[in-house]
């Protein structure tokens, strides 16, 4: 006897090995860019410090720029994740196409903005001289990414709303590759090609994201159903989508007022202090995609039993993520420990750098279990489409937390250390804040008292 199409199947309730065959692909795809950002930091930290310091700034600024232009990536994948939940895929698939233009568009005029006033900008992190001309350099160059970066992330956000991350862990390996193989020749020269030095960096990067992009491409027009382009620039869960996306903006917002604000600190105590500063927020970045993979694998399963309208499940998934996700952290933490003293030369010999991050690189290890907190709750509730809570939580954080102990600490003279101490209390606040309103909204009692409301 034949199924009928309008009947739905009770899907599958959360087993484990759901969640771990999802996300070993999402933290390899996840850490595409911070190791672009590290291969180039690598690179060029052999042409010296001030060239280290450049890129270190510019990177930064250009990685956090994403962050804040890439929520709709976390807004796609819950809208796609709930309906793959609700088995109606294919009443959604006009809505990716629209996400990834508008993200193309959106990419195209931060180009335009940030290319014409990438000297100001700079200028805003206390950067000046030779520092200032060669992140200036650098970033004209590599801020023509944005466009192709914001649409792949577009892309691969739907990617992970169907609950396939290996295509995103496929496009991220290609890229950082192609970008590994064109740095040494497009920095230092290779036989008759001379050195383009730290413009070279920006062109490996740069080209590696084109190659990304046009692989994701080629996947979502050959492998999935969703088109190309748009029949109609309308969608029902439009204005959801980009409210959504607006609420995980205002939270980016805050989160790069304090990247900002340790890059300015920094670069204000001396040239060897952002060199240090930045070598060590290069492995923090790294650190923070690397354990948020288990929470994008989070992200499709939340969204997914949310849909289903599986709480148990909703409840299980998250808990689970945030206990795989403090271990890797635990684990980083361990790694970083064992090579404290070798990590620094691999990114400069200049010893006013290395004893600096020395000094302070104890703290961006502390850090790492208790970020996996932060970052597995940010997961689930990128799933669960709760932005407003995001937003909350980040704009409380930074105005109680991180402002304070960054302006405390530089007035007591802490220099880096005043810089990392309001990292690892904001951290630590965020973390704290989400699990508390979690367990408070979505533990057994709130299901218990959920279940007695609907059956009275």
């Amino acid at each position: 006897m034949s199924r009928s199409p309008n009947v739905r199947r009770i899907p599958r309730p959360f087993e484990p090995r759901d969640l771990d065959r999802l996300a070993v692909p999402a933290i390899i795809s996840g850490i595409a860019e911070p190791i672009i950002s590290l291969v180039d930091t690598a690179f060029v930290g052999r042409l010296g410090t001030a060239d280290l310091a450049a890129v270190g700034i510019a990177s930064s600024f250009f990685l956090l720029v994403v962050w804040v232009l890439a929520q709709t990536r976390s807004a796609v994948l819950a809208v796609v994740a709930r309906y793959y939940g609700e088995r109606r895929l294919e009443a959604v698939a006009g809505l990716v196409p629209i996400a990834l233009w508008m993200n193309f568009l959106l990419g195209i005029l931060f180009l335009a903005l940030t290319n014409l006033f990438a000297e100001e900008i700079f200028k805003l992190y206390n950067a000046e001289g030779a520092v200032l001309e060669k992140a200036v350099m650098y970033f004209r160059v590599r801020s023509y990414g944005f466009p192709v970066v914001l649409a792949t992330f577009a892309i691969t956000g739907a990617f992970r709303g169907i609950q396939n991350l290996r295509w995103g862990m496929w496009i991220s390996l290609l890229g950082a590759l192609v970008n590994l193989i064109l740095n040494p020749p497009l920095i230092f020269g290779y036989g008759s090609l001379e050195g383009l030095g730290i413009v070279g960096s920006a062109w490996a990067s740069l080209i590696a994201q084109l190659v990304m992009f046009a692989v994701a491409l080629m996947i979502m027009r050959r492998r999935t159903t969703f088109p190309l382009y748009p029949r109609t620039w309308r969608h029902p869960d439009l204005a959801g989508l980009w409210l959504l996306s607006g609420n995980l903006f205002a939270r980016t917002i805050a989160l790069n007022l304090c990247y900002y604000l340790g890059n300015r600190f920094a670069t204000g105590y001396g040239e060897a202090y952002i060199g240090a500063h930045s070598i060590a927020m290069q492995i923090w970045l790294f650190s923070a995609f690397f354990i948020d993979g288990y929470a994008a694998a989070g992200s499709s399963l939340v969204g997914r039993f949310a849909g289903a309208h599986d709480r148990g499940s909703v409840y299980r998934v998250s808990w689970r993520v945030v206990r795989q996700s403090v271990l890797i952290g635990m684990a980083l933490a361990g790694i970083y420990l064992l090579a404290y003293g070798a990590i620094g030369r691999l990114f400069t010999a200049d010893p006013a750098v290395l004893t600096l991050l020395t000094g302070v690189f104890w703290m961006v290890i502390v850090t790492q279990p208790i970020n996996a907190v932060g970052f597995a709750f940010d997961g689930v509730y990128k799933g669960l489409g709760e932005g407003r809570i995001l937003r909350n939580a980040l704009l409380a954080t930074t105005a109680l937390v991180f402002v304070p102990l960054i302006l405390l600490g530089d007035a007591w003279g802490w220099q880096l250390h005043a810089v990392w101490t309001a990292f690892l209390g904001w951290m630590l606040a965020r973390g704290g804040v989400l699990a508390f309103h979690f367990q408070r909204n979505h533990g057994p009692r709130a299901m218990r008292a959920q279940v007695l409301t609907s059956d009275t």
